[in-house]
């Protein structure tokens, strides 16, 4: 049987336990962060309901099975601190797939945190496929694949910094910088998370996705565009 993982981590998030809970105990939730997940309190799945405390998920599998906890804990200030576990087992390629998992969630726990600081409690519209996001074409998962994505944005600043996309296709952007590691990518405007991730470091296509806060949004039109935006960038 092969190793069981782990990652853990604990983070300070500026909201309340019962904002932390909303944001990691539901559906909506979750789509204003990492991406939509149902959940269910009296599912099969859910070992742990203690609201706004204590969430425990785990899916089994015959050898395989994938668990998350979330302890949540109020701090002074109105912030709280959230303690995350994520243990398994992957069927192969374990190294590449841990590595993966950990940077993944440094960047997700991130987002979670851009989120409750600058959007919570608005109305998300989540945009890509789940949990992939939306995906360049398989030529992406090239060694330079994420490389030419950011030449593409003009991004070459750093964290703090304002960058603005003048892109073919989709409308331009201006935001912030509010994330950069050598394998992702965050940038958040007035009225969106958008998060780009170097999943050819990892063997796969880039992607992206797009947590918007604005008003009638129309998701199939915005990915559409993304989508072939990013197949012209690989064309």
């Amino acid at each position: 049987m092969p190793p069981e993982f782990e990652c853990n981590r604990e983070v300070i998030l500026p909201a309340s336990p019962e904002e932390v809970w909303e944001a990691v105990a539901t559906e909506a939730g979750n789509a204003a962060w990492m991406f939509p997940n149902a959940i269910d309190p009296d599912g099969p799945a859910t070992k742990v309901w203690d609201p706004p405390h204590r969430f425990v998920v785990r899916m089994d599998q015959g050898e395989w099975f994938n668990a998350l906890e979330f302890q949540i804990e109020a701090r002074e200030g109105g912030t709280s601190v959230l303690r995350y576990m994520h243990s398994g087992i992957f069927v192969d390629d374990w190294d590449s797939q841990l590595d993966a998992v950990q940077q993944h969630t440094d960047f997700y726990l991130h987002t979670l945190s851009e989120y409750l600081e600058h959007f919570c409690g608005r109305k998300v519209t989540y945009i890509g496929d789940v949990p992939g996001g939306i995906l360049g074409p398989p030529v992406s998962a090239g060694a330079d694949g994420f490389e030419r994505l950011q030449r593409a944005l003009g991004v070459s600043g750093s964290e703090g910094d304002a960058v603005t996309f003048a892109l073919a296709g989709p409308a331009a952007i201006a935001g912030v910088i509010d994330y950069r590691r050598p394998n992702f990518l965050g940038v958040r405007s007035a009225d969106a998370l958008y998060r780009f991730f170097g999943r050819n470091a990892f063997g796969k296509p880039v992607g992206m996705s797009i947590h918007a806060f604005a008003d009638d949004v129309d998701a199939e039109q915005v990915k559409g565009e993304w989508q072939r935006w990013l197949a012209s960038v690989f064309a």
